[in-house]
């Protein structure tokens, strides 16, 4: 089995966290973690993709082992965040990659396609979002009234997505089998999130959060202009980003691949084998092209 290396690089004078794996020069996939967790979620993918692969995952400014500065130091936005982890892939000499993108992931993994359309080999979408469709309003309703008008009214609903029973319910529900579920996964994302200072933080990106619906016409010219190479493995319960986001993918992009598994929003916690089949089975055909 491939070592992971856990690493450290300076970025614009962020100490940013990643973890490596596999051969150096092997087609690189770059995994590109949501909220609220880190690389972290990928520690289990990562030694079934790195026989044959380069892997980086790093943890996004503000998440896992990467720095945190405060609110009041750092202006925490999608864009900056894009930014980063172009920063980390030009310290890498990184210049062509495949993205896994997962709920953040996938905004920042959608800039960095706009910014280098030719640098993007090919992506695996899981539960991560590009589409109005894939919006579960329930869920949402809270974003969006923070995201325009921040104040004391609308702070409650969001500041709850903090807390541990939220964490929870973001690893366990639409599992058909909560008991698969490590619950330190999600006691670990909570003590980091839990950090003095970083709610401020989290709150600023869910602010932020607004200014990705306004990308998605771009993002899916992007799609149609390149016919990029894409999976959609989609937690067909997940009850943020529902199965309609992974469908409306192939409207154009006819040839992307969908795959709607028996899960919520974090698949790789519960249907490991079976994801982790379809994304090696993608990514052989895809980088052979």
């Amino acid at each position: 089995m491939a070592a992971i290396h856990h690493r450290f690089t300076d970025v614009d004078g962020h100490r940013i966290f990643y973890r490596e794996a596999g051969p150096a020069d092997a087609p690189t996939v770059v995994l590109l973690h949501g909220y609220p967790t880190s690389s972290h979620m990928f520690r289990a993918l990562i030694p079934r993709l790195a026989e044959d692969y380069h892997v980086v995952a790093p943890d996004h400014l503000g998440f896992g082992l990467s720095d945190a500065p405060g609110a009041d130091e750092f202006d925490y936005t999608f864009d900056a965040l894009a930014r980063i982890t172009a920063g980390l892939l030009s310290n890498l000499g990184v210049t062509r990659y495949a993205i896994y993108v997962q709920d953040y992931g996938a905004p920042i993994g959608w800039r960095l396609a706009l910014a280098d359309p030719t640098a993007i080999t090919a992506i695996i979408s899981q539960n991560g979002n590009a589409y109005e469709e894939g919006f579960v309003e329930s869920f949402w309703t809270d974003v969006w009234a923070w995201g325009q008008e921040q104040n004391e009214r609308t702070e409650p609903g969001v500041r709850f997505a903090l807390s541990r029973e939220a964490i929870r319910w973001q690893y366990l529900h639409g599992v058909p089998d909560p008991t698969l579920v490590d619950p330190g996964t999600w006691e670990h994302d909570l003590a980091l999130v839990s950090r003095p200072g970083n709610d401020l933080v989290q709150l600023q990106l869910f602010r932020d959060y607004t200014t990705n619906r306004p990308l998605y016409p771009e993002v899916q010219k992007y799609f149609r202009d390149s016919q990029v190479p894409l999976l959609a493995v989609w937690g067909r319960n997940d009850e943020i980003f529902g199965p309609a986001g992974a469908q409306a993918f192939a409207r154009d992009l006819p040839g992307a691949r969908i795959a709607l598994l028996d899960g919520g929003h974090f698949l790789l916690e519960s249907a490991l084998d079976e994801t982790s089949a379809l994304i090696r089975e993608f990514l052989g055909t895809a980088l052979a092209r």
